[in-house]
């Protein structure tokens, strides 16, 4: 039996030492890679209305999104469509998703938006008690107004407004117009109440004056009629009048006030929301405890039904210049648009 040296112990010795550097080495530099490749954690914030987060769609996306983008954490502000616009506007908030074109175009404008997409829609509807004191059942929204107004000055019955300069508030102003009346001017007059709420407040609160009608975007009003919160009944039903329209936009990154902004994550988000997955989720949601969809895909109506009566009302609504957004408010939108 040969045994081995002192001097061939101390040379195996070295050479495990230095096998032992070099598999160390080669984790260490691995570990770096792989560290320094890794998505860095992020944080995304959506500033929202009320009508989309207290339905609860919200939440199955916040679910979704981070399952697919599990290094960006989504956190939404919920309000009226005038107070989210305000807080992207100063930066806090990542980005927008609303339902008034006509601030959505400003928003764009003023140099504070980018890469808008229409992603879904619904309708708003006028609901009231059952027996319906102010006999307006089957009206158009126009007429309705009209009735409500006339039959209101008796004392009979009321109104009541979001008053919170929310989207549904904007609509509910501009059929008044239509109307013919200023909604200010209503305000000071004692039918017209003020709610000064989200949808959710706004609705228990037409339910508690027994008489008393308002306008509603159809999903918040299946959500609350469902979970028992009111008694009011649909009484003025969905048309071209009350379509209502909701877009997601990112915060200009080009604009000095928003440069911090996490332009990156809201492109992600976007983008989700029109994929395919999230474009059925919208088809789907509310479906199994409302018998129908809260709200609707827009993508998949553009692609299947482009010359639809519905299509060109939604695009005569939210569109500018005949499109989601015009060429100069789009920056970095990558496929967005096809």
């Amino acid at each position: 039996m040969i045994y081995p040296t002192k001097g061939d112990l101390e040379i195996n010795t070295k050479l495990l030492a230095i096998a032992l550097v070099v598999i160390v080495t080669s984790a260490i530099g691995v570990y770096a890679v792989f560290e320094l490749t890794k998505p860095k954690n992020q944080n995304l914030i959506v500033s929202t209305t009320t009508s989309l987060y207290e339905t609860g769609l919200l939440d199955v996306l916040k679910t979704e999104f981070e399952k697919e983008y599990s290094h960006i954490n989504v956190s939404f502000i919920s309000q009226g469509t005038g107070l989210a616009i305000q807080t992207a506007m100063r930066g806090d908030a990542d980005m927008i998703l609303v339902h008034d074109a006509a601030r959505e175009l400003t928003f764009l404008e003023d140099g504070y938006g980018a890469n808008r997409k229409v992603i879904a829609y619904n309708f708003f509807v006028i609901v009231g008690p059952e027996d319906d004191p102010g006999i307006i059942s089957g009206m158009s929204p126009i007429e309705a107004l009209t009735q409500i107004k006339e039959v209101g000055e008796t004392g009979a019955i009321q109104w009541v407004s979001r008053g919170d300069d929310s989207g549904t508030h904007a609509k509910e102003k501009s059929l008044w117009t239509a109307t013919g009346f200023d909604a200010s001017e209503l305000s000071t007059e004692p039918w017209y109440i003020e709610a000064g709420s989200g949808m959710t407040a706004t609705l228990k609160l037409t339910d508690e004056k027994k008489n008393a009608y308002t306008l509603c975007d159809m999903g918040s009003y299946l959500n609350n009629y469902a979970n028992g919160n009111i008694a009011l009944e649909v009484v003025v039903e969905e048309g071209k009048d009350t379509l209502n329209v909701y877009s997601a936009i990112a915060n200009n990154p080009e604009k000095e006030e928003l440069v911090t902004n996490n332009f990156d994550a809201s492109m992600q988000f976007i983008k989700f929301l029109v994929s395919d997955n999230v474009q059925s989720i919208l088809a789907d949601f509310g479906t199994e405890d409302f018998t129908r969809s809260l709200f609707n895909p827009y993508i998949p109506l553009l692609e299947n039904e482009p010359d639809s009566d519905l299509v060109e009302w939604i695009q005569e609504l939210a569109y500018f210049e005949g499109t989601e957004c015009p060429e100069e408010y789009r920056y970095n939108a990558g496929n967005l648009y096809g």
